[in-house]
This record gives structure tokens, sequence and C-alpha cells, in this order.
């Protein structure tokens, strides 16, 4: 005879739901636009410009020195060469001619790239924080625009970085002096190659950063909170390595329309990109397009970290003055 089959249920008190263990890979959740306001992102993107470029300003004077060889005093490419050439001509102070038109430059132009970022990094990636095509695209147009802010000041800062003190005597005199002498076009005869190579830059650093960063929470996400400094350092630094290794030729194409004339430098025939590109290579061969390379990677690699560090903790600040929830969310 068949039995019919019954589930047991058990409606006594002795019998309770054994709690579930905490879910070890919980979400982790992106707010939208990271809950701050376009004037924050800009406050945000300015300090983090300034606190970059100031920190690694002295490298930079060593790569510009480097690429922009011609007629200058320095002959070597070599790194080891540059530097003590910089610091026997001028000491320690040498270093860091020029970081009065940095600060001025670094501030509003990183204001202007972070927020732009924001905002096209919102419209494009339609809410998905893995759309790398959208980071790419995002950082293009960030660098667009902040080029034509930046641009300027960055001519003026390596000129001053080249100069022994004789050509000009400090960020006003040698924006007096280069427009009375060549003109307000002399201040973006570098425009276009700064954006064709910061395009390409921006692309790879964003997409990069942004992968990255993805990547090392997942590895780790019930830590990934804990370890926030660490996350965003370390993506900065291996996205900033790979952009500057990517477009040196353009930035010693770029660094010679900007120091031309200047401490004995060749004056360009023409400023064309490729035309300048050809004198580069018939003076030094296409190992001259490299010129730089490893000073620049070495300023971008911690420049990142840092900017990143400090875009992220300034960014994590306004979060908490706007009372945004930040436990368990990376952004």
């Amino acid at each position: 005879m068949a039995t019919e089959a019954t589930t047991p249920s058990f409606h006594t008190s002795d019998f309770r739901p054994v709690p579930q263990p905490p879910d070890l890979h919980p979400e982790m959740t992106v707010t939208p636009h990271d809950g701050l306001h376009f004037w924050q992102f800009m406050i945000a993107g300015s300090i983090a410009g300034s606190v970059e470029h100031m920190a690694m300003f002295p490298v930079d004077t060593v790569k510009t020195h480097m690429q922009a060889r011609g007629s200058c005093p320095i002959k070597s490419v070599g790194v080891r060469h540059a530097l003590r050439s910089v610091l026997k001509s001028e000491g320690l102070a040498g270093l860091y001619r020029g970081i009065g038109a940095m600060g001025l430059g670094a501030g509003p132009a990183h204001a202007v790239y972070f927020s732009v970022y924001e905002v096209c990094k919102k419209y494009f990636s339609g809410g998905d924080p893995n759309n790398s095509a959208a980071h790419a695209v995002s950082g293009v147009f960030a660098t667009v625009a902040s080029d034509a802010v930046f641009t300027p000041m960055d001519m003026v800062k390596q000129r001053l970085q080249l100069g022994n003190g004789a050509a000009y005597r400090g960020v006003l005199d040698c924006v007096k002096k280069v427009l009375k002498e060549e003109g307000f076009g002399a201040f973006y005869a570098s425009y276009r190659t700064t954006v064709l190579m910061n395009a390409p830059f921006t692309a790879v650093h964003f997409a990069t950063y942004e992968a990255t960063k993805r990547g090392l929470i997942e590895i780790s996400p019930e830590s990934a909170s804990d370890e926030r400094v660490i996350v965003h350092a370390t993506a900065g630094a291996l996205a900033g390595a790979s952009a500057a290794v990517v477009t040196t030729p353009l930035d010693v194409v770029k660094t010679q329309l900007q120091c031309q004339g200047v401490c004995g430098c060749d004056r360009l025939k023409s400023t064309a990109i490729l035309d300048v590109t050809k004198t580069i290579v018939q003076k030094d061969g296409y190992k001259g397009l490299m010129r730089g390379w490893i000073p620049r990677m070495l300023f971008h690699a911690p420049a990142a970290a840092i900017c990143w560090s400090t875009y992220e903790a300034a960014k994590s600040f306004f979060q908490q003055l706007n009372g945004c929830p930040e436990s368990g969310t990376i952004t």
C-alpha cells in the first residue's frame, strides 16, 4: 500500500533559524556621480594637480633638459649627466626654476581636467563602472579642455627650467618678453602637439587606472575600504608609467616647440609636428624621439600615484561633508 509522502514541519520554539555567515565577497557599489557637486570635483582636482607637480618638479626639470638638447650646454641624454649639469651650473635651486609658473598653471588646469572627466564619465558610462571605453573617451575630453588652460604656463615653465637667469628673470618677465618678441601665438605653439600627446596619454591613463582599481578591489573586496589609499596609489602608478612611455615621442616634440630659441637651442623653421619629428630624427636618429623616457616614467608613476591618492582623498572629504554613504563604497 502506497504511503503518502509528507514534509515534516516544525513549529516548536526549540528550532530557530541559524544565522548565516557574513558574505565574504560583498558587492562593491559606486555612488552615482560620487555624490559630489561640480565645484567639489574642481577643488579636489586642483589640490591633486598642485601636490603632484610640486612634489615631482625636480624630475620634470631633468626631463626638460634632456629633451631640449640641441645647442644647449647639456650634450648628453643621460639622466645622471643632466642632473649633474643642472646642479653644477645653478645648484639645487636650478631644479626648481619655473616652479612658480607650474603653481599658477597646475591648479586651474587640473580643476578643469578632473571636473570635465567626472562629468563625461557619468554621461558616457551610463552608470557602468567597468566601461573602459567611456573612461578613455572621457579622458580625451578632459585633456583637450585642460591643455587649453595649462599650455601657456607649461611653455613659460619649460623656458625658465632651461634658462640660467640671463634669458628670463621670472614668470612675469618671461611672459612679457614672449609677448613682445614672439607674440601671443607662441604660448600655444605646442597646443596641437600637446593635445595629440595627451589624448592617447589620458586614454591609456584613465582606462588603465579604472581597470586596475576595479581589479585590485575584486582581488580583496573585504579589505578594499581599509586599503583605499594603496588601491588608488598602485592603480595610479601603473597608469602613469604606462601612459608616459607610450607618449614620450610626442613629449619630445612638444618640448622642442616650447623651448626653441632658448638657452641656445635651435629655432625651428616649421612648427608642424611632422617637420619637427623629422628634424629630431635627422639630428639624433629615432632614439632621439625617446629622449627623457626614463625621467618621464619616473615622474609620471609616482606623480600619478600622488595625484590619484590626493584626488580620491579630497573626494572622500567632500563625500563626508555632503553626508554621502562611504562604507563599502569605492569611488
